[in-house]
């Protein structure tokens, strides 16, 4: 019964990593909305904010003594990481925020639990569970009545709505790669910085193509200090998706989104003065369901092998 207890005390810490990580993302989302307001081009509100991030976990691993590891497999992570699940996701998101609002993104971050958990599952990652299926379906049908009411609505740009929508696929192609490569017994305090550092790279290399530029308006605090803020953001927000992932696995970890929504969404209406998406009550209904079954599910999973030697006796 001790073992059982310590199990489901083990499932605390996923879960805050869960709900914070998750407002981290929905305040994300708006702080990159504003920061198309105030002047900054989203690739550049994105190179320095991550930036700031990197040297943010830098330092952190360093002071803890755990430096990001340098093997040739530990930089195939990075890289591979960085692109798709910081790098091209977040780019793509933030191009689209201008076009199809800070709440409809804070919403499709949402759909990245269908896609993970069909992967795990062919991966054979994580076993097939009824209650953790119905959660992700609850979730994505959730996302998908708010999404449709995007698609009807007449003022609704197609090409930047699709191009929102591939976020969350490389999103969902991230969560299986660090599962499947993380790097052995390296911590995520030493991995999250050398991830974020690998991305700060990339988008510096595009900043050098003709059309594009990480410039910012040196004169004007308004725009430093926005990109410090999300700096901070990004620094708790990576951190704890690493700590999600070693703890919690990609079905929990894809649920990020999730909460994000249900965070984004509210801060976009009442602070961004956007209008609430039709359907919001049933679609962030769905959204709450599908976590407490996912959750629920991943408790009863830890704690049924530890039941079983118990029963047999």
């Amino acid at each position: 019964m001790q073992q059982i207890s310590n199990s489901k005390q083990s499932w605390l810490v996923p879960l805050i990593c869960l709900f914070a990580g998750g407002a981290l993302i929905g305040i994300s989302t708006n702080l990159a909305k504003y920061a198309v307001a105030v002047g900054l081009t989203p690739l550049a509100f994105l190179f320095w904010a991550l930036m700031g991030a990197a040297i943010i976990l830098l330092a952190a691993a360093l002071l803890r003594h755990q430096p990001p590891p340098l093997s040739a497999r530990s930089f195939e992570y990075y890289f591979v990481a960085a692109l798709v699940s910081v790098a091209g996701a977040n780019l793509l998101l933030f191009s689209a925020i201008p076009h199809v609002g800070a709440g409809f993104v804070a919403l499709i971050i949402s759909l990245p639990p269908l896609l993970t958990y069909l992967g795990a599952l062919m991966m054979r990652i994580e076993p097939f569970t009824v209650m953790r299926a119905c959660g992700v379906v609850a979730a994505l049908i959730g996302v998908g009545v708010l999404a449709a009411h995007k698609f009807s609505a007449p003022e609704a740009s197609v090409f930047w709505i699709v191009v929102a929508l591939c976020g969350p696929v490389l999103l969902a192609i991230g969560n299986i790669y660090r599962t499947l490569r993380w790097p052995d017994d390296a911590s995520p305090t030493a991995l999250a910085p050398g991830m974020l550092i690998a991305s700060v790279l990339l988008l510096g290399m595009m900043g050098l193509v003709p059309g594009f530029s990480v410039t910012v308006p040196l004169g004007e605090l308004l725009p430093l200090g926005l990109i410090l803020l999300q700096a901070c953001v990004f620094a708790g927000q990576f951190l704890l998706l690493f700590l999600l992932q070693k703890t919690g696995g990609p079905v929990l970890l894809s649920l990020l989104g999730s909460v994000g929504a249900v965070v984004g969404v509210p801060v976009a209406v009442f602070l961004q003065g956007e209008s609430p998406p039709e359907g919001l009550i049933l679609g962030a209904s769905l959204i709450a369901l599908g976590i407490a079954l996912v959750t629920w599910g991943g408790v009863k999973m830890a704690a049924e092998p530890l039941r079983e030697p118990k029963e047999q006796s």
